[in-house]
């Protein structure tokens, strides 16, 4: 979550089709072993061509029988690329624009105010709303890839990509129009540049990748789009919902869908419309082959950051999400029934049928995930929820609440996992799973209010985070127990002296505020921060950013916890959102609301997605 996006809504608040099959996918595939893409390529011609070449060179005029034919060399097998790290760590900066190891390149794919759908893109000027409506939005989030049939994934695919909040200073003169005063345009401009856009893109000749205008693929889902709503909690909203906004980070289902995370459960930007519209996770089709984008009401109502998803080799999946608040409980869906991986629009309503469950860390090591189903673990009426009992070393007064039905739980999600026992983290942001399954990550970015700790959340004023590592009972999505471990403690040893274990336990290359975190395809564990810009590093003579420069990405090795900076951000940006091509030669990341001179001199700064690679065309990491 932007810290931008909590002082956008500060007010309101006060007052208030390639299928994804897992190991079996062509990206596992191809990343396992890239070779078996030319193979199949090259279909039976490749395969038969060296056994023709070799009778060929058998035959000849000489009537010597005994002449000895020349033997047709072998060929050299090409190396298989390498994934192992070797990248030398850049250097922890202040500069203004994206520093990457020696041997990468950066380019610049889409700015906020870039053409989506065929129209104006932005060029100085401020917008209506009919124009920014087919406009990039604005702080650019979570991200997901997906191949098109018939392309090679390496060279072209779709980009689904998120935008939390406006770029305010593209679209008004004098910034952020207050949302009670504002007119009915300026409402209109402000919800424009949140939501999803979907974009084709490609790699041209020179190796260069670009947005294909006028593609049938690209579309924008916005804060002034209508959306429907399914599941249990779908009564209780409105018949058609007028946008989807405050769109932090996202997911994916085996099924090839997108789903976007809703940070919010209110419409800060326009504060007419029903509060119980807003804190769902939201389901669209990039094929635009299935269901219109859906509100998907049984994943639950809360502060939604990401999710991520294990499936098994039954077809049973479970999502993965945490609700980012401070503090905030982790979540899973399990869905009801296996996908179907042949036919997609058999999963259709997959994501409305299933239950909900919240997590708890117990003391010893041990967890359990409870189900929040009404008339379960105490989820019934007259329950009593006990707040934020982390926030405060005097208990809040606790409050009497009605879970009358399903309907209920789900639209009082935050509440209703207190009363079943959650535990509550210190703002659980992303999550991401494991290849294998054997391990589920959750970065929990910070709590700088926490007065009371427990075992998995063990410092008070927690200004930097930690990393939560957790395995279910025989790797299954299916599994009601757990066992976990504090995968390492943020900060820096700069910083020992100055507050409750501020120094951290880092192994490398130091940072405050993890927040994206993905593990690749070849079990490559990497983490974005988010610290606030400018914030309070714990030393009051140094800010975050003398301790550890500007938010970065890092690559930690998951048997030594040893950390390496990888890419460090232009001034005033967090760095969130990570999207890879199948080869891993190509990664896409996010750049949020920068405020210097990037990323085009002499102009308004923008968020920006970006592509980086290597030089020689190796994988990532090399």
């Amino acid at each position: 979550m932007s810290h931008l996006t909590d002082e956008a809504r500060a007010a309101s608040r006060a007052a208030q089709p390639t299928i994804d099959m897992g190991a079996n996918s062509l990206e596992a595939i191809v990343a396992a072993n890239p070779g078996r893409r030319s193979v199949l390529k090259n279909g039976l011609l490749g395969l038969s061509i060296l056994p023709m070449l070799g009778t060929l060179a058998a035959c000849g005029d000489d009537d010597d029988d005994s002449s000895t034919p020349t033997p047709t060399p072998t060929p050299t097998p090409t190396p298989a690329p390498s994934y192992s790290i070797s990248f030398a760590p850049v250097a922890a900066n202040m500069n203004d624009t994206v520093t990457v190891p020696n041997g990468y390149t950066v380019d610049v794919l889409l700015k906020a105010g870039d053409s989506v759908e065929a129209g104006t893109p932005y060029s100085g000027g401020f917008p209506t709303a009919a124009v920014a409506e087919k406009w990039a939005g604005g702080n650019h989030d979570g991200m997901e890839y997906y191949e098109l049939s018939g392309t090679d994934a390496n060279g072209g695919g779709l980009l689904a990509i998120n935008f939390e909040l406006p770029d305010f200073n593209i679209l008004f003169a004098n910034g952020q129009p207050d949302p009670v005063t504002a007119t009915a345009e300026q409402r209109a401009v402000s919800l424009s540049a949140v939501g999803v856009g979907v974009v084709e893109i490609a790699k041209g000749a020179d190796g260069k990748w670009g947005v294909k205008a006028g593609s049938k693929y690209n579309k924008r889902y916005t804060g002034n789009s209508i959306y429907r709503a399914s599941g249990r909690a779908a009564g209780l909203l409105s018949t058609s919902i007028k946008g989807t906004l405050n769109n932090c980070s996202s997911g994916r289902t085996p099924w090839g869908t997108y789903l976007t995370c809703e940070e919010s459960t209110e419409n800060y930007l326009d504060p007419s419309q029903p509060e119980e519209n807003y804190g769902w996770v939201v389901e669209i089709d990039p094929y635009q082959e299935l269901d219109a984008a859906t509100k998907r009401t049984e994943l639950g109502r809360f502060d939604h950051e990401n999710t991520a998803y294990m499936a098994d080799s039954n077809s049973r999946v479970a999502f993965y999400m945490g609700h980012d608040g401070t503090p905030g409980c982790i979540y899973k869906f399990v869905c009801d029934r296996a996908f179907s991986s042949s036919n997609r629009a058999q999963n259709r309503d997959m994501l409305d049928h299933g239950t909900l469950y919240v997590a708890r860390f117990n003391a010893d090591g041990t967890g359990e995930w409870r189900a929040l189903v009404q008339g379960q673990n105490g989820l019934v009426v007259g329950a009593t929820d006990p707040g934020n009992v982390s926030q405060s070393v005097t208990p809040p007064a606790p409050v009497k609440v009605d879970f009358n039905n399903q309907a209920d739980v789900l639209i009082n999600t935050i509440s209703a996992a207190r009363v079943a026992g959650g535990t509550v983290m210190d703002r659980p942001e992303w999550i991401t799973v494991a290849p294998d399954n054997s391990a589920v990550f959750v970065t929990l970015t910070n709590n700088s209010s926490r007065r009371v700790t427990d075992a998995a959340n063990p410092r008070t004023v927690n200004r930097h985070g930690h990393i939560i590592k957790f395995k279910e009972e025989g790797n299954s999505p299916l599994a009601m127990k757990f066992s976990w471990e504090i995968f390492l403690l943020a900060g820096d040893p700069k910083l020992a002296g100055f507050g409750d274990k501020l120094e951290g336990n880092i192994n490398g290359d130091t940072f405050s505020s993890p927040d994206g975190i993905r593990i690749d395809p070849k079990g490559r564990l990497w983490v974005q921060t988010d610290h606030s810009v400018p914030g309070s590093s714990g030393d009051s003579a140094r800010t975050i950013e003398q301790i550890f420069g500007q938010n970065a990405m890092f690559y930690i090795d998951q048997a030594t916890k040893k950390s390496s900076r990888f890419l460090v951000g232009p001034k005033g940006c967090e760095i969130t959102g990570l999207a890879y091509t199948p080869d891993l030669k190509t990664f896409f990341v996010n750049i949020q609301h920068p405020t210097g001179d990037w990323p085009v001199s002499g102009q308004q700064p923008r968020s920006s997605t970006i592509v980086v690679r290597r030089t020689d065309s190796q994988p990532v990491g090399n």
